[in-house]
């Protein structure tokens, strides 16, 4: 039966073993910063493909560096480590891996220098964040989006999540799937955990890494599919908040919300108030990258299990 595993404290082992003390630093101070990796079924295959590994550990190094984090590990074992913990669990579905860097020692005190760090990994089930196949409901949130200058937007730092985790909040609350944040002089930014795009007048329009959002890795997928299959450019520039009301398609992207379309905004229709016909194709492209279906980009994708055929 497949179970979830961890790397913790040097070894593999199952996940209730992994567990961190009350006096933690990163539990305390939240100095850890993590990515997350999606596994994605192919069941004609049979095989959980992890997507674009490399990438991810490129960016937790460099989240590390911004929070004096050490990782010493180069990043070939990065992902020999990601690859023995997936399959030792041995899922046969979509899963959601997490590594994370953190301040391991358990002091008292808020610093980052002079504190041990450690890094560990962890697999679960994971199905679909957000309703990819029949769209969402957004929100203009009214939690700003936390300045870099204040925490660094562009490093996946666990403390920096409660900015998200009070507008995600709220979003719901108000009866939304999914909120919209805007930076502090009012532009648009990204929602709690993903990315946005809109489509104007047959373009994608996306903000700019400089208003305040991660520089997502599906969102560079999707940019990159836009070009390479549809002949659509991508134009980086700030976004007003009106522009959401007026776009004829708006979805987010995101590791664990795919490619979101969304189909309301503030109780405005996005165009029609179905899924556009861009979106849509984006969409396809991106599940059949992600599962390994499309020969281009197969080098995005590095399978888990190693199958012997008879």
């Amino acid at each position: 039966m497949p179970s979830s595993y961890a790397y913790f404290q040097g070894k593999v082992v199952p996940l209730e073993e992994a567990k961190i003390g009350i006096m933690t630093h990163a539990f305390n101070y939240g100095t850890a910063c993590f990515e997350g990796v999606r596994g994605n079924w192919n069941a004609e295959e049979e095989q959980l493909y992890l997507f674009r590994i490399e990438d991810h550990f490129r960016r937790l190094k460099a989240s590390c560096g911004i929070i004096r984090i050490d990782l010493p590990y180069a990043e070939a074992e990065l992902q020999r480590l990601l690859l023995e913990v997936v399959e030792r669990s041995g899922f046969k579905e979509d899963i959601y891996c997490r590594p994370m860097a953190y301040k391991s020692a358990e002091k008292v005190g808020v610093r980052l220098d002079g504190i041990d760090d450690d890094f560990l990994i962890f697999c679960t089930p994971f199905g679909n964040y957000l309703d990819v196949e029949k769209g969402i409901r957004c929100c203009v949130s009214s939690w700003r989006r936390i300045d870099d200058n204040a925490a660094p937007s562009r490093a996946k730092i666990t403390g920096i999540y409660i900015n998200s985790a009070l507008a995600k909040s709220e979003a719901e609350a108000d009866g939304y799937d999914e909120a919209i944040m805007l930076t502090q002089d009012g532009h648009v930014s990204e929602g709690s955990g993903e990315n946005i795009f809109l489509v104007i007048n047959g373009k994608l329009i996306t903000p700019p890494v400089s208003d305040n959002l991660l520089v997502g890795i599906t969102r560079d997928t999707v940019m990159t599919l836009a070009r390479e299959e549809l002949g659509i450019e991508t134009v980086e520039r700030s976004v007003d908040r009106t522009e959401l009301y007026i776009a004829s398609e708006v979805f987010m992207t995101g590791t664990a919300a795919h490619v979101s379309p969304v189909l309301e905004i503030d109780r405005r229709k996005v165009g029609t108030g179905a899924i556009g016909p861009i979106t849509a194709q984006l969409s396809k492209l991106y599940f059949d990258a992600i599962r390994g279906k499309l020969p281009k980009y197969k080098d995005w994708c590095t399978p888990a299990y190693n199958l012997v055929k008879a």
